[in-house]
C-alpha cells in the first residue's frame, strides 16, 4: 500500500535514550537525547542544484532567522538569502524505510541513515568489542551525490540547528581531536566525518554556511545552525560517510546513582565519533543485516512497516545505566519517561527474550530489590482488611529520577480511575514475566534463587481472589487497601471501566488464569506438588468462571457479575502466556481447557464486527464503548487470533493491518513517531512510544 512518507521515525543507539529522529515535515526532528518527544531541530539535507548557486534540500526545516533578528535588528541581512534553498517537491522524493536503515532519494542525492537491530550482550558478559558495537552511542549515515551526467562540480550539504539554550554549536575540528570534521551543540550531540574535503561552517542560517565568503566566518560562534558542506567534482558521483553522536557524562539519574555504561569505554563525544568512524563499514553492515530480521515471505508489507517502525521506537527509549555494582537496563515510556513501568515490560518481554534475554532478568531482578511492597486487601465497599501480600510497583520512576524503594512515581490513593494502584496487575506480570523468562532460558537457578518471591506471589493472588478458599472463583476479588476506598485499574488506564477497572475484568482474569497454568507447569518441575496441584485447581476454577459468563448473544461481558454489557478484544490477550511456558497443552481445543478455548474462540468471532470492535475504517477497537485502541495490544491479539487460536487472516483483517499504518502515517500525528493510543484512528496519547514491539511475535507466525 501507499502511504504518505512524511512520517517521524526514531533512528537511535541501543541503551543511549537518544534519538536522531526524522521523517516529519518543518523543524519536527533532530538530536534528542533524554527526551520525550522529538528534538525539534531544523536538519539540514540537500544538494546544488544541476545550474549552480541555489540548492534543494529535503523539507525537514523551517525558518531559522529569528536568531539572526536578534542581534541584527534595523538591518536588511534576515532577507539576504531567503531564496538559496527551496524544498524538493513531495513527488520528487522516495523513501524506502526499513529496521536497520532509512533511505531518502531527491534528484541526484542519497541520504541513508543507518540503525543498529542486533542482540544486546549481557555487558558484564560480553568481550570489549562486542559491547563497544552494541553500545556506541552513536547511528551512521551516507549522503551520495551523483554527479555524473554534469559538467560542473556540485555541492552537497548535512547540519542541524541545536535547540539546547545552554549550549552553544561548535565545530568539532576546533577540538584536540585532529582527524575529525564535524558540527556539534555543546558535548552532548554531534555529526562528524573523517573525510578531509569536507567542510565545517556555523552561521545563524545554513544558507550563512553555503555561500561564506571567507573561510574565517564558518567559525563564526554566534551561529547556531550547523553544517558540514561536500563538493563532488564534474562527472563524478561520491559518498560521504558521517556518524551522529551522542553523549552525557557523569551521574545522569538520582535516587540510584547511575551514569550512562557507555561511559566506561567511550570519554567523550570525539571518542564516539572516531570509534564509529574508523568501524563505520563493520557497523553499518550489521545494521544492513538487521533488515533481514523484517524479510520473511509470510509478512505483508504493512506488518513489515509497523514492525521496523516499533523496534526504531522501542531503542530510542532505551538506556543501559551503570550503577557501578551491576548495569541496571531501562526502557522508558515514551512521552510520559516513565522508567521500567511494568505494564509495559510484560509485553516487551517477547522482544527482549529475543533479541537481550539477560534485561528482563534484570528488569525483574530490580523489582524483587527495589521496587515491591505488602498490602492487605478489601472488598468493595467494605473497610475491613483481610490478607493481601506481596506485589510491584507500576514502574521506577520518572525522567531519570528513580523512585524510593516501594513507590512507583504513577500510583495514586484514594481514586478509581487513572493513576490508581495497579496492584493485582503488576502481580500478575512479574510472575507471568518470571515464569515465560525461566521456561524460555530454562534457568531453574533463577527459580530456586527466588522461589521464595514466586511462593509469596502465588499466594498474594490467592489472597486477591477470596479470603476463603471455598468461595474463590479465580478472578481478582478484592482490591488492595493501598487504594484507601477506591478501586485498581488495569494497564487500559485511559479506557472505560470494560477494560479500566481490575477487578472482575475478563482481560486481567485470563492473564490470571495464564498464570496459574504456568505455576501449575513451574512448581512440578520444582517438585512442590501441593503448590502444583492448587494452581490446577484456581486455574480450572478461573476457566469455568470466564466460560460460564458466555451470553446467549455469543460475547462473554468485559467486567463479570457487575452488570456490565462492553465487549472487548483483549479478553483473548492472557492466552499468550501458556504458550511460552510449555503450556500449550492448555491452549488445545479438544484439551482439559478445550471448553474455555472455545468460549474465548465463540467470543472474538463475535466482537470482530463492524459497530462492535472495528472501526469504520476496518481498524480493531478494543473496546465496544471506547474509540481508545492501543496498537501494541492490537498487535499482541493478532498473534494470539491467528496463530494460536487459528482463525485465517483474510480481506477483512488485511484492511485491518491497512487502517492501522494510515493511522501512523497521519500527516499531522506523525510528527509522534511510532505511537500507542489511538483514539478513533488519530494518535493522541502514548506517543513516541517503546511497546508496539509486541509486533516482534508476527514472526513466529512463519
Amino acid at each position: 500500500m501507499k502511504y504518505d512518507p512524511f512520517f517521524n521515525a526514531h533512528h537511535s543507539p541501543m541503551g543511549a535514550f537518544a534519538s536522531f529522529t526524522l521523517g516529519h515535515k518543518c523543524a519536527s526532528g533532530g538530536l534528542g537525547m533524554d527526551l520525550g518527544k522529538p528534538a525539534d531541530e531544523n536538519v539540514y539535507i540537500g544538494m546544488e542544484t544541476k545550474e549552480g548557486g541555489s540548492y534543494q534540500a529535503l523539507p525537514f526545516f523551517g525558518d531559522s532567522s529569528e536568531d539572526l533578528a536578534r542581534f541584527a535588528v534595523g538591518n536588511d541581512q534576515t532577507d539576504a538569502d531567503q531564496e538559496l534553498i527551496t524544498y524538493f517537491r513531495d513527488e520528487e522524493i522516495e523513501r524506502d524505510f526499513n529496521v536497520g536503515t532509512d533511505t531518502w532519494k531527491a534528484g541526484d542525492m542519497e541520504f541513508t541513515i543507518y540503525s543498529p537491530v542486533r542482540e544486546l550482550p549481557d555487558p558484564v558478559k560480553a568481550e570489549e568489542e562486542t559491547i563497544k558495537d552494541s553500545i556506541l552511542p552513536a547511528v551512521f549515515v551516507e549522503v551520495t551525490l551523483d554527479n555524473l551526467r554534469h559538467k560542473k562540480s556540485r555541492k552537497a550539504f548535512f547540519g542541524y540547528q541545536g535547540e539546547d539554550p545552554y549550549a552553544a554549536m561548535r565545530r568539532v575540528d576546533d577540538s584536540a581531536h585532529p582527524s575529525l570534521v564535524g558540527i556539534g551543540q555543546g558535548r552532548r550531540t554531534a555529526i562528524v566525518t573523517k573525510d578531509g574535503n569536507v567542510k565545517s561552517g556555523l552561521g545563524f542560517t545554513i544558507d550563512k554556511v553555503l555561500h561564506a565568503e571567507h573561510e574565517f566566518n564558518l567559525g563564526f560562534g554566534l551561529g547556531l545552525s550547523g553544517g558540514l558542506v561536500m563538493e563532488v567534482g564534474p562527472e563524478e558521483k561520491r559518498t560521504f560517510q558521517f556518524a551522529v553522536c551522542f553523549y552525557r557524562d557523569g551521574l545522569v539519574t538520582s535516587g540510584i546513582d547511575t551514569k550512562y555504561y557507555y561511559t566506561r569505554y567511550f570519554q567523550s563525544i570525539e571518542e564516539v565519533a572516531d570509534y564509529a568512524l574508523s568501524h563505520f563499514s563493520r557497523l553499518t553492515s550489521a545494521c544492513r543485516k538487521g533488515n533481514e530480521l523484517l524479510e520473511k515471505d509470510h509478512l505483508s508489507d504493512e506488518q513489515r512497516f509497523m514492525m521496523a517502525h516499533s523496534i526504531k521506537s522501542y531503542y530510542g527509549n532505551t538506556q543501559l545505566l551503570d550503577g557501578e555494582d551491576k548495569p541496571i537496563w531501562v526502557v522508558n515510556e515514551g512521552e510520559y519517561r516513565m522508567m521500567n513501568t511494568f505494564d509495559l515490560t510484560v509485553d516487551q518481554l517477547f522482544y527482549e527474550l529475543k533479541m537481550s534475554p539477560w534485561t528482563v532478568k534484570n528488569e525483574l531482578e530490580l523489582f524483587m530489590e527495589r521496587y515491591f511492597y505488602h498490602d492487605s486487601v478489601q472488598f468493595p465497599n467494605s473497610e475491613e482488611n483481610h490478607s493481601g501480600g506481596i506485589s510491584f510497583t507500576h514502574d521506577m520512576g520518572v525522567a531519570n529520577v528513580f523512585s524510593a524503594p516501594g513507590r512507583s512515581a504513577y500510583e495514586f490513593a484514594g481514586i478509581d480511575d487513572c493513576f490508581s494502584f495497579m496492584t493485582h496487575e503488576e502481580l500478575v506480570n512479574w510472575l507471568s514475566c518470571t515464569t515465560v523468562y525461566i521456561s524460555h532460558q530454562e534457568d531453574y537457578s533463577f527459580a530456586e534463587t527466588h522461589l521464595g518471591v514466586i511462593q509469596a506471589s502465588f499466594a498474594s493472588m490467592l489472597n486477591r481472589d477470596h479470603p476463603q478458599p471455598d468461595k474463590r472463583n479465580g478472578l481478582m476479588g478484592l482490591d488492595s487497601s493501598f487504594t484507601k476506598g477506591g478501586a485498581e485499574i488495569t494497564t487500559y488506564d485511559s479506557l472505560d471501566v470494560s477494560l479500566g477497572q481490575a477487578r472482575n475484568n475478563i482481560y486481567l482474569a485470563v492473564k490470571s488464569w495464564s498464570v496459574y497454568i504456568a505455576l501449575e507447569k513451574l512448581f512440578s518441575n520444582l517438585e512442590l506438588p501441593n503448590l502444583s496441584n492448587q494452581a490446577k485447581e484456581q486455574a480450572m476454577r478461573c476457566a469455568k468462571t470466564i466460560a460460564g459468563e458466555m451470553t446467549p448473544e455469543g460475547y462473554i461481558p468485559a467486567v463479570i457479575t457487575e452488570g456490565n454489557q462492553s465487549k472487548i478484544i483483549p479478553a483473548i490477550e492472557g492466552l499468550i502466556f501458556p504458550y511460552f511456558t510449555d503450556g500449550k497443552e492448555a491452549l488445545a481445543e479438544d484439551g482439559e481447557y478445550g471448553f474455555f478455548i472455545q468460549s474465548l474462540k465463540k467470543h472474538i468471532t463475535y466482537v470482530l464486527q463492524p459497530g462492535i470492535c472495528l472501526f469504520e475504517d476496518g481498524g480493531w477497537k478494543l473496546s465496544s464503548t471506547s474509540d481508545n485502541s492501543w496498537l501494541s495490544k492490537i498487535y499482541l491479539c493478532q498473534f494470539i487470533y491467528r496463530h494460536i487460536l487459528g482463525f485465517p487472516w483474510e480481506e477483512k483483517e488485511r484492511i485491518a493491518d491497512q487502517a492501522h499504518v494510515k493511522w501512523l502515517t497521519h500527516k499531522e500525528h506523525s510528527y509522534w513517531s511510532w505511537s500507542d493510543q489511538i483514539i478513533a484512528g488519530e494518535i493522541k496519547a502514548s506517543r513516541f512510544y517503546p511497546r508496539g514491539v509486541t509486533s516482534i511475535l508476527w514472526l513466529m507466525e512463519e
